[in-house]
């Protein structure tokens, strides 16, 4: 349609540009444009002009059924079903919704980026979702993909746990718990350091640097511990990043980047981009970027921080991977810090664009019906205890129904994820059992059915003919499903622009809606049908089916196979 629009404009004045059209309330019509408005100032003509004129060549085309005029210049233009079936089909193919517009280009997009001192928590539910997402939208739009687990195996966290164990902990405490006793070290060992330091004294935090400087000189012993800790969190957060459904290429953490880092430091200062302070402590200034405050990118003792691993972090992608861009999925919480962060990149002189998809925190409902951050103080914090609590859930909306346990795990998962996608990701969410497994309502599950009763019908209809129907059927009864599948390419195209993968979600799930209309005034596969309109609705449900799997998969959520 746009194309059709864009032609007559080339042949009334010459102009090649590009056409875009909207969704108007349905009395107007089924599409609008205001191209007539846009190009009113490079054409010399009022828009009104300009729009009757377009106007005027678009009803000699059969497949407008109603041009008109709106407003200073709008057009509103009513198409035929038929031209709609006709388009899809036209643009139909394996990979519709998917488009070339990355082509050529390279992005790194980092995720999960978990800290290995503690257990897998639901604070990285967000980053896992989040980026998982916007990584399958960007294979979708043509971008070559790289993706990396920026782990938080460095820094404190390691002197606190080595001073954590040698005090309060032993070897068979840590076979028999694993990842959640070094969770226990953890918490122990920050709450003795915050008693200390009550106290004005700093032994146990002196053993803490201590034993960061012995990894720095990669001291043999610190080595072990090093190794002994990684490998047992490690293991822990592969699991549940494979029940979570995502992964990532490299996992280059912060100890990989520390030294390379300090090397970067030391090349800073020598170019008088950096400046030591008087303790011995490096800053950066960036005032010229409206930061009063300098960033700092190595501590008085010369230990690493974050600033000075995620330097070294840009830099080495810069120069192995060189990205076109890198999008870093990390909370709203550290968006200042990525806004000076960036600001030195581009001080340096780093060519990568550099993206923060940033993102609220979930909140829960508390037992006096006040809303609140979730913790583990007010009940599931830890990853896998809230996976094996969705997985009782749905055991429970699917009680009955012989559902596998493989669709089980879909169906607990899709609600979880779903539940992160219900709003534009800067925004809070709420963590409701009850609302994120409704099988009515803005929910994973309810969307997931919708998909499992496109795949029913077609199943249950498997040998019967679903080729396209050229000639001799109106589509009319189907016209407003095909007004939306037609919309998905663009959604895909306008949530991989934004990086805002809630518009995959919300286009989701009025399609879901759309096909609920459908069914209940339009019989399918039964009732007294003609051979012809049972073929075209059964081919019209496989291209709904495949934008609801290819939808969800770009979420990271499986359709079941039955629920």
């Amino acid at each position: 349609m746009e194309s059709k629009i864009a032609n007559v404009i080339d042949e009334l004045y010459s102009i090649r540009t590009e056409v875009k059209i909207s969704r108007p309330n349905v009395k107007f019509g089924d599409y609008s444009t205001n191209i007539a408005l846009l190009l009113s100032k490079q054409i010399g003509k009022k828009p009104v002009e300009i729009a009757e004129d377009i106007i005027t060549k678009l009803r000699q085309d059969n497949s407008f059924l109603e041009v008109n005029l709106a407003g200073p210049g709008f057009i509103n233009i009513c198409v035929s079903a038929r031209s709609l079936a006709d388009l899809l089909q036209e643009k139909w193919s394996l990979s519709f919704g998917e488009n070339n517009d990355g082509e050529g280009k390279k992005v790194v997009v980092e995720y999960p980026s978990q800290n290995m001192a503690k257990p897998y928590s639901i604070g990285h539910l967000r980053p896992g979702n989040q980026g998982w997402a916007v990584k399958c939208l960007m294979e979708a739009t043509g971008w070559n993909v790289i993706t990396d687990n920026h782990l938080g195996d460095y820094g404190a966290p390691f002197g606190m746990w080595v001073v954590g164990f040698l005090n309060f902990s032993n070897d068979e405490s840590l076979d028999n718990d694993g990842v959640y006793e070094l969770g226990r070290i953890y918490i122990k060992i920050k709450k003795e350091l915050k008693l200390e330091k009550e106290t004005g004294k700093t032994i146990l935090a002196d053993q803490v640097q201590d034993w960061l400087l012995k990894l720095e000189a990669n001291d043999s012993e610190a080595i072990y511990y090093s190794r002994k800790f990684n490998k047992i969190s490690l293991d822990h957060i592969h699991t549940i990043m494979a029940r979570l459904n995502i992964h990532t290429d490299y996992e280059l953490g912060e100890a990989f980047f520390a030294p390379k880092g300090k090397q970067a430091v030391q090349k800073l200062l020598a170019q008088g981009i950096a400046q030591k302070n008087d303790d011995g402590s490096v800053i950066v200034k960036l005032d010229e970027y409206g930061f009063d405050v300098p960033i700092l990118i190595q501590k008085a003792n010369g230990a690493a921080l974050y600033a000075t691993t995620d330097l070294a972090t840009i830099l080495y992608r810069e120069d192995t991977w060189k990205p076109d861009r890198v999008i870093y999925a990390v909370g709203s919480e550290q968006q200042y810090y990525f806004m000076q962060l960036f600001a030195l990149a581009n001080k340096i002189g780093v060519q990568t664009e550099l993206i923060h998809v940033w993102f609220g925190v979930i909140d829960q409902i508390n037992e006096d019906g006040t809303r609140s951050k979730m913790s583990s103080r007010k009940g599931v914090v830890l990853m896998e205890d809230l996976l094996n609590t969705a997985e009782d859930r749905a055991r429970q909306v699917t009680k009955g129904r012989n559902v596998s346990d493989e669709d089980i795990k879909k169906i607990a998962l899709g609600a979880i994820k779903f539940s992160d996608f219900v709003a534009d990701r800067r925004t809070d969410i709420l963590f409701d059992w009850d609302s994120i497994f409704a099988l009515s309502g803005f929910s994973g599950p309810y969307i997931q059915y919708a998909a499992v009763r496109v795949n029913k019908i077609l199943s249950d209809n498997i040998n019967h003919n679903t080729d396209y129907i050229n000639d001799g059927y109106d589509y009319e009864s189907e016209k407003s499903v095909l007004i939306n599948l037609l919309d998905y390419p663009g959604v895909v195209r306008l949530a991989a622009r934004d990086l805002e993968p809630h518009k995959i979600a919300s286009y989701l799930y009025n399609l879901a809606k759309e096909m609920n209309r459908y069914y209940e005034q339009t019989p399918i596969a039964t009732g007294d049908i003609s051979n012809l309109q049972k073929t075209a609705r059964l081919d019209l449900l496989t291209k709904v089916s495949h934008v609801f799997r290819h939808g969800l998969n770009l979420l990271g959520i499986e359709v079941p196979s039955q629920m």
